[in-house]
């Protein structure tokens, strides 16, 4: 069905309801008019009818029977002269003494509308006719005596619409043109008006971008509130309603009547934008910008844009590693204080030379170690992190091994500074939680190697190993086969850097035995490969 543009359907429904008002307006005119004419029509007709019913000739000839022929050629005279239809002269026997066809002179009337005359009353009455409706004007003729001794009726055909309209002719006509023609001009510029106001955008157009903006904002993970300039709602998404316990529709409502704690509404007031401020809204604490909305340098609206505080810094610490660190300086200082608690025992004890030999090896052997991975891993959070899990690894009785053959001068083209500490981070953290249940020896091996083509990262432990359906869902996020808040988001992660940089990731397992993490990626763009690939293997 072909649809019509809304600039002519806004014309034309214009048009029409302009052409219904002229109908209209024209009709109730005409009737007016022909209103008017009647009236002064009946007021012609009874001035003439009272006029040869004032005439002494005419009461005289009504008396005496030998007169009557002399009623006729006044009667017509005076139609003459008054311009009317016809004029009857009936003496009291309602017999006709003019008429306009001579041959019903001397006739009796039998008209229903005359019988009221002969009882001295004037009227005037209207009649059909086979001519048309006529308006008849009704007088009695008295004598010097007061006596009646006749009635003369006058009358004059009404004019009909067609006889009006025609009479008004060249003008009606001039007026619905130029009505039309204004109507038509006024139409077409206010559905431009209104077409720019919308953008030049049709209303279904407009209703599918409604639609869109919808399920955009609610397939949004931060929260989304805006209202306009009179502080009323215009959209709040899902995840807003989710975050701030809000239930029901809430649109068209007043911000303060949907959250009380809201500072939303002043930024209608600042006319300029907040960033990063924290905020109290009900139960819960948020990281809020909060933005005017501008038309045409004009603020209509206000749009705050939040996250609850608690996920952003969940993200922020998987992304940057931050956690890892502060577990890794946990580790460090609890380890140095078991070593000065050490020192200390063996100073009490008058040990001084074992105490210096136990401190010496301790600076020897941690100065060792930090050389050695300071001087194969360029990257400072990288070599950090090293350090970190293997003192955490000291902690839990973990022996956590590093390559001697390990180096790391760069990162391929496409990593971003926070990847590698997310990779190793959390296949570390993954390989301790896998070793807490084993008896004996427990072991991780970490291998970081490069050259102009490659970056290979191994990681391995002789933990408890996955199963065949954990090595299926590994990358989904959210699955886990670990308990608590929080889980399933490592290796997420990991399969989202190995995608973005077009790397590989092959895993094997054996149930039991351990698992072993390899990672390659391409250190130059060209050699990435589109979206990456995984496999794995469970033996």
């Amino acid at each position: 069905m072909l649809r019509m543009r809304m600039n002519w359907k806004i014309t034309l429904l214009s048009f029409g309801i302009v052409l219904f008002a002229i109908s209209i307006g024209a009709v109730i005119l005409l009737g007016r008019v022909l209103h008017m004419q009647e009236e002064g029509l009946g007021q012609r007709l009874l001035v003439t009818a009272r006029t040869v019913a004032g005439l002494p000739s005419i009461s005289a000839a009504l008396e005496d029977p030998a007169h009557h022929g002399d009623i006729q050629p006044t009667a017509e005279r005076i139609r003459i002269i008054n311009d009317v239809d016809y004029i009857v002269v009936m003496d009291m026997a309602m017999v006709r003494w003019s008429h306009p066809s001579e041959a019903r002179i001397g006739e009796r009337s039998h008209g229903e509308d005359e019988h009221s005359a002969f009882a001295e009353h004037t009227y005037l009455s209207k009649a059909k006719g086979e001519k048309g409706t006529a308006l008849r004007a009704f007088v009695p003729v008295m004598n010097e005596a007061h006596d009646q001794v006749g009635v003369v009726l006058v009358g004059q055909m009404v004019p009909s619409l067609r006889d009006v309209i025609g009479e008004l002719g060249g003008q009606m006509y001039v007026t619905l043109f130029l009505s039309l023609l204004f109507g038509v001009w006024g139409s077409w510029m206010l559905s431009r008006h209104i077409k720019e106001q919308m953008f030049r955008l049709e209303p279904d157009e407009i209703a599918q971008l409604l639609v869109e903006r919808t399920a955009t904002f609610n397939a949004m993970h931060e929260g989304v509130i805006a209202i306009d300039s009179r502080e009323r709602v215009t959209v709040f998404n899902d995840k807003a309603k989710s975050m701030l316990h809000i239930q029901g529709e809430v649109l068209g409502r007043q911000i303060r009547e949907v959250l009380p704690s809201t500072r939303l509404p002043e930024i209608l007031a600042l006319d300029h934008g907040v960033y990063n401020e924290e905020l109290h809204m009900g139960p819960v604490i948020i990281m809020s910008n909060r933005v005017p909305i501008k038309v045409r340098n004009t603020t209509v609206g206000a749009v705050a844009i939040f996250q609850d505080r608690t996920e952003v810094t969940r993200i922020a610490e998987e992304l940057t590693g931050v956690k890892a660190f502060i577990d890794a300086l946990r580790v460090q200082n609890h380890e140095h204080m078991n070593k000065l608690h050490t020192i200390g025992g063996l100073i009490q004890l008058d040990h001084k030379q074992k105490a210096l030999d136990y401190l010496f090896q301790t600076i020897e052997d941690r100065s060792e170690q930090n050389s050695f991975i300071a001087s194969k891993i360029a990257d400072e959070s990288v070599a950090g992190l090293l350090l970190g899990k293997i003192s955490r690894g000291r902690e839990l009785g973990i022996e956590v091994r590093l390559d001697p053959e390990s180096r790391m001068k760069r990162f391929p083209e496409r990593f971003d500074p926070h990847d590698m500490v997310i990779i190793l981070g959390n296949l570390v953290e993954n390989a301790f939680d896998a070793l807490m249940s084993r008896e004996g020896h427990r072991e991780i091996f970490i291998s970081i190697a490069q050259d102009e083509e490659l970056l290979s990262i191994l990681v391995e432990d002789n933990g408890s190993g996955m199963s065949a359906e954990a090595k299926r869902r590994m990358l989904e996020r959210g699955f886990s086969t670990k308990t608590g808040p929080h889980q399933g988001i490592g290796l997420f992660l990991i399969g989202q850097i190995v995608h973005k940089c077009g790397g590989t990731l092959d895993v094997e397992s054996e149930p039991g035995a351990g698992t072993s993490f390899i990672l390659t990626f391409p250190m130059s763009e060209s050699e990435s490969e589109e979206g990456g690939h995984v496999s794995s293997r469970t033996d």
